[in-house]
């Protein structure tokens, strides 16, 4: 899957290619920019990553935000 171009939103669960120890490979986007929050879905583990990494690492888009969420991200 390419995800070349895709933006990411506050919410969004995305699964990285490396499990985490916990087991789990989904994590919860918590903040955006040059940097990436997130939190492990299977143990909450907060982790930050840079941009770089994080879009490396990223392997599909599991679910998205709901579309008023990044309608105001946006600033509609």
């Amino acid at each position: 899957m390419d995800l070349t171009g895709v933006r990411f939103f506050l919410g969004d669960i995305v699964r990285l290619r490396k499990p985490h120890p916990c087991g789990s490979t989904d994590w919860e986007i918590l903040r955006t920019g040059m940097d990436f929050r997130l939190r492990c879905t299977g143990c909450n583990r907060v982790v930050m990553l840079p941009r770089t990494q994080f879009e490396r690492s990223v392997k599909a888009v599991v679910r998205r935000a709901a579309a008023d969420e990044m309608d105001r991200a946006e600033g509609r």
